[in-house]
């Protein structure tokens, strides 16, 4: 397999053609950004890491009977994927207050929620992916009703499979993204990636982050964090 033109680029990974027509490539980059990119810097070997950790962790879900598009680990920040249809969705789950979710609804942060909450947002960057409910995504026709419903079934079994998975290397998953595609054959499977920039992680034992919340906060390096996750993970 070949690498052709780019057909995307976003803020953290390049996506290209391959002489496969089903396969994609991705090179995860070098970029950290927050803020919908209000603030950006490139941070040398956050790309590998990311990489390595998502790839990992579509191994192990795959051994728990959990599908995604990624197919193989090409490089130390190279990937391919089954090329699918994405849906214009980020679905959260949070399972402790963070973040947003303590500043709009004024919960404390750090407080254990008494089921896990899952949330729609918008895939919009000029309109700063805004949240959305389930009528939304219908009026927008963002996805139809049967596939909302698989999409908040995945991801709520994707959740219980991460709480164990993480908990085993001694870190509790607060709250996490997920993202969603469609495979030719019409299949709702998981997309994108999941790591240290997507979820928030936090030390089992202390609550330090292990996550882009430093980045965010401008709390420190991440490299060394997001080493530890690789770390503990590839121990299990």
């Amino acid at each position: 397999m070949e690498k052709r033109g780019i057909l995307y680029e976003g803020k953290a990974k390049q996506l290209f053609e391959t002489t496969e027509p089903d396969v994609l490539w991705v090179t995860y980059k070098n970029q950290a950004t927050a803020g919908n990119g209000a603030k950006k810097e490139t941070i040398a070997g956050k790309g590998e890491l990311n990489n390595q950790i998502t790839s990992l962790i579509f191994e192990k879900l795959k051994e728990k009977g959990i599908p995604s598009h990624f197919i193989e680990r090409l490089s130390d920040t190279d990937q391919a994927i089954e090329k699918v249809e994405m849906f214009p969705l980020e679905v959260v789950i949070r399972n402790v207050a963070a973040g947003s979710f303590s500043r709009r609804l004024d919960v404390e942060e750090g407080k254990d929620l008494p089921f896990p909450v899952l949330e729609f947002y918008l895939k919009e960057d000029a309109l700063n992916d805004p949240l959305i409910n389930d009528d939304h995504v219908l009026a927008l026709e963002l996805a139809a009703e049967e596939e909302v419903a698989e999409l908040k079934k995945q991801a709520r079994h994707i959740n219980q499979a991460l709480i164990s998975l993480f908990k085993q290397a001694g870190i509790r998953l607060v709250d996490f993204k997920l993202e969603f595609g469609k495979t030719k054959e019409g299949t709702i499977i998981l997309a994108d990636e999941i790591s240290p920039d997507t979820c928030r992680l936090w030390d089992l034992k202390t609550n330090d982050s292990l996550d882009k919340d430093v980045f965010r906060q401008d709390r420190g390096d991440i490299i060394p964090l997001y080493q530890e996750v690789l770390n503990r993970l590839n121990q299990l």
